[in-house]
């Protein structure tokens, strides 16, 4: 699934990043060597961010 259109990050994506960058949707995108654009995402982003580190822990 998409999250971000404006940079096409999937939920994928995301999930692998949490394991290794720490923050929230922002410095997750950055770690990612992405530019937020518009931010809509960033409550969907930190959600799935969120989720992905509790399963690991």
């Amino acid at each position: 699934m998409i999250v971000c259109i404006c940079n096409a990050v999937r939920e994928a994506d995301l999930r692998s990043a949490a394991r290794g960058c720490c923050g929230g949707a922002e410095a997750v995108y950055r770690c990612m060597g992405l530019e937020p654009q518009c931010r809509q995402c960033f409550e969907e982003a930190d959600e799935i961010l969120d989720e992905e580190r509790a399963r690991a822990a």
